[in-house]
């Protein structure tokens, strides 16, 4: 029986070779010659017009940053309601406190209007 670090470096090898493979295939079986439309800096169809430097509105970033915020406290509040029952009354404490950190948050970026769309 092989140690476990031979199992591992052979499948670092494998896999190394299955990407190297992957590389030098897409390297020969590519286009040699592309077109100017290819050469272009964007091959969406469009027709480029002004600067690519837009400036956005910043409620824009408070509302993604808002949803990011919300989006990991579902991350943290899903495995614990799977093991609730195990946790016991700490854990549901610790919960109402960060779910009620989060609510502030929420309450106070509602009242400085960085929820609204205008």
């Amino acid at each position: 029986m092989l140690p476990d670090h031979l199992y591992v470096i052979f499948f670092f090898i494998l896999g190394t070779g299955f990407v190297a493979a992957a590389f030098a295939a897409s390297w020969f079986l590519r286009p040699r010659a592309p077109s100017v439309a290819k050469n272009s800096p964007y091959e969406c169809g469009e027709v480029i017009h002004g600067d690519s430097r837009v400036q956005f509105n910043i409620r824009y970033y408070l509302v993604t940053l808002i949803f990011v915020i919300f989006d990991v406290e579902i991350l943290f509040t899903v495995p614990w309601a799977v093991v609730f029952r195990q946790l016991g009354m700490t854990a549901y404490v610790e919960m109402v406190i960060f779910i009620g950190v989060l609510a502030l948050g929420l309450v106070y970026a509602w009242k400085k209007g960085a929820l609204e769309w205008l």
